[in-house]
């Protein structure tokens, strides 16, 4: 089997020899090390530091069993409530748990605050908790992130050596940063502080994995390559920490190296919600390299199928309805998308199935059908509009790349080419959420199928390099690139697609694309 694995220049340069992991980690665990110090006994401030490692690798069940047991250690140790409350506010970088976990959670940083602090430093992280979970009713998770990164502004500035409270402050400024801004310059100014920390402390958790999210952008993504290749070793027994590297994996169009950590990542999580996060972003990336039957294998494993029903529990998370309309969408099987079932789920996740229907229901010719899925979509945005601007956002992209293929079948094609380059240049408004390996199909690349459809061959090819720019190696955009260079009257680009196509794609590949590029190239 082929593989593309690139190597650019390191970010990080220093060398960090896979030693002992120190004293932050139970017998027989991985964790990496942290130093988070607490006035609370011995016992307490080992159990303290092992659950700090967890919470810094988003490990949260076992880091709230363990920072439950520091109280078990010292009843009095008030900040090991701090650790419990954090554990049930969830993935800062995903916008923190639902309701429920957030009830949880406001309850344990009162319990904090009743068991009182032995030092002032613990005070200040108790009353950060308090801030970030009071008013939890009323105010939504962005509004109380930010209140919680202000209060730990606050720590950093009266600890301006307490490594602990900077990174913890740094991770929140990368989670609250603006979306729509690609500068980057948040995630930028955190990872001023977090790389040369890690050059102090290459077996710290937290810092490889913050490093990760700051620069999980297209432009900033081989920055953190040295941290991404470092990070599930430094925390092999959570099992995020082996998934997050392939963040950077997949900006980097590094295939094989995603498809490895995923799936140490999905073999040691043992809950079925928890494995489906990297599961599809191992189904993104063997579905880049045309190996479909390792794909669908992904899927069946969960206990899915390709028409996106499950046998246990019938998910509906982003990432289990992903699975399938990825499945579809990225082979070109425009009957199976369209016949995608519809199990529901939160408007942030119902509109992958929407709008892979939408879109399978146009390019078969049922305008009828995808009229039915751009009203779905229409209904998901003014939902979101309330909810998440961000989905709303993204959702309502969607939905003008659905209706730019109707516009086409109905015989608008002006309006169907002004909808399609209007849907592409929303979507790159926003940077791509976290818990997505990328777009279903990126809009410009549908701009690019639009365009070549409508006879344009010249501009689709400028749409699909434009999409290679951010999503490298990404096998239906190359030869969608080939395609139009070929039409285009530009061999020698043609080849180059080609070229790369056929080192892309597993040799074994059914996909039409792959004996198209042989046979172009075979024939000079």
């Amino acid at each position: 089997m082929k593989r593309t694995i690139g190597f650019a220049a390191l970010a990080l340069t220093m060398v960090a020899p896979l030693a002992a992991q120190g004293h932050a980690h139970a017998p027989g665990q991985q964790l990496g090390s942290v130093e988070f110090s607490v006035q609370c006994n011995a016992e307490a401030q080992q159990r303290m530091n092992t659950a700090v490692a967890m919470l810094h690798s988003f490990w949260f069940p076992e880091a709230r069993r363990t920072f439950e047991a520091v109280v078990e250690a010292d009843p009095g140790c008030g900040i090991a409530y701090w650790g419990v409350a954090m554990s049930h506010f969830g993935n800062p970088m995903a916008g923190g748990a639902g309701p429920d976990q957030q009830a949880l959670g406001w309850e344990a940083a009162q319990r904090a605050r009743s068991l009182g602090a032995r030092s002032d430093r613990d005070h200040a992280f108790i009353d950060a908790a308090v801030a970030l979970f009071e008013g939890h009713e009323r105010a939504d998770n962005r509004t109380r992130m930010r209140a919680y990164e202000a209060a730990l502004a606050a720590v950093v500035e009266r600890n301006p050596d307490d490594r602990e409270a900077t990174i913890f402050h740094r991770i929140m400024m990368v989670a609250n940063a603006d979306p729509a801004d690609l500068t980057f310059a948040r995630q930028r100014e955190a990872a001023t502080t977090l790389i040369p920390l890690f050059q102090q402390q290459p077996q710290h958790p937290g810092l490889a994995h913050y490093i990760i999210h700051a620069f999980d952008s297209p432009p900033l993504a081989d920055q953190a390559l040295d941290a991404a290749r470092r990070y599930a070793d430094i925390a092999p027994a959570a099992p995020h920490a082996l998934h997050m590297p392939s963040h950077i994996f997949t900006r980097l169009g590094y295939w094989d190296e995603s498809i490895r950590t995923n799936r140490r990542s999905a073999d040691v999580e043992p809950a079925l919600g928890g494995k489906m996060h990297p599961m599809d972003y191992m189904v993104y990336a063997y579905l880049q390299m045309g190996d479909d039957a390792a794909a669908l294998a992904v899927i069946r494993e969960l206990g899915g199928d390709s028409n996106g029903r499950y046998a246990a529990g019938n998910p509906t998370s982003y990432n289990a309805l992903a699975m399938p309309a990825r499945y579809a969408l990225e082979r070109d099987d425009w009957s199976a998308a369209a016949a995608l079932a519809v199990v529901g789920g939160p408007p942030s996740a119902a509109h992958v199935t929407r709008f892979a229907r939408g879109i399978g229901a146009a390019r078969s010719g049922n305008a009828a059908a995808a009229r039915t899925e751009v009203q779905a979509l229409e209904g998901l945005v003014a939902t979101l509009n309330d909810q998440d601007p961000y989905w709303a956002h993204v959702v309502d992209a969607q939905r003008m790349a659905v209706g730019a293929w109707i516009a086409h079948l109905d015989g608008q094609h002006a309006e169907a080419l002004r909808l399609a380059r209007a849907a592409a240049d929303k979507e790159e408004e926003v940077e791509k959420h976290p818990v997505t390996p990328g777009p279903l199909i990126p809009a410009r690349e549908l701009l690019g199928d639009i365009l070549r459809v409508h006879d344009q061959p010249a501009e689709a090819l400028a749409a699909y390099e434009a999409v290679l720019k951010s999503e490298p190696n990404r096998a239906r955009t190359l030869h969608g690139a080939a395609a139009a260079a070929r039409a285009a009257g530009r061999p020698e680009v043609a080849r180059r697609h080609y070229q790369a196509l056929i080192e892309l794609l597993d040799e074994r590949s059914t996909r039409p694309a792959l004996a198209e590029a042989r046979a172009f190239l075979a024939g000079g």
